[in-house]
């Protein structure tokens, strides 16, 4: 039988970017914690989970519906920001340059994991445009061959409506070393160059 420690680990695992190290920490920082730290944290993560839902509008994973951002009508209306996931939503905010509204897709297109446009929120975007204020849709997905996939497709969609649609720029991260650089990330830096 397994002890204790390999349990806890096992479940900590599950976990994204989690490893069997850091798990195995985990599950030993948890096991020598007061009884009442242990219940502290499970206890909010139940409550978190219980409280949490999908904005029926956006998406975007909240504690109401409407989520916060959708409600907010001092927010640009004109705007949409189409990202992958519900955490991209989050980074977008903490830019604190963006201040328009948001769709997410929940995915990318990827037909070799079985992810076509069904399988995504594009119906419900479509649809959103059709009876919205919305003059620019910002596509805000990973720059990666799935979410590259997935921009083309989107803006193949939806400039015949005459909306306007962008992609977020992409290069090189503030601090990086280009020697250091994929070839991706170079090019992006290059296509995306501005005058100085």
């Amino acid at each position: 039988m397994k002890d204790a420690v390999e349990i806890i680990a096992e479940q900590f695992r599950r976990l994204p970017g989690i490893g069997i190290k850091s798990a195995r920490r985990l599950a030993y920082f948890m096991l020598e914690r007061p009884q009442e730290d242990v219940d502290t944290f499970l206890n909010t993560i139940k409550e978190a989970r219980a409280h949490s839902c999908y904005c029926s509008i956006c998406g975007n994973l909240s504690t109401s519906d409407p989520c916060p951002i959708c409600s907010d009508d001092s927010r640009d209306q004109h705007t949409l920001c189409v990202v992958e996931q519900p955490p991209d939503v989050q980074a977008m905010e903490k830019s604190q340059e963006y201040h328009g509204l948001y769709h997410v897709l929940h995915g990318a297109l990827s037909p070799l994991d079985g992810i076509g446009p069904e399988q995504l929120r594009i119906k419900e975007l479509l649809h959103r445009l059709e009876s919205s204020q919305v003059k620019e849709v910002i596509i805000a997905t990973d720059p990666n061959t799935e979410g590259e996939a997935t921009a083309y497709y989107l803006s193949r969609l939806i400039k015949p409506s005459g909306i306007k649609v962008t992609r977020i720029a992409r290069g090189l991260p503030a601090g990086g070393d280009i020697g250091y650089a994929d070839s991706i990330t170079l090019a992006g830096a290059v296509q995306n160059r501005k005058e100085i």
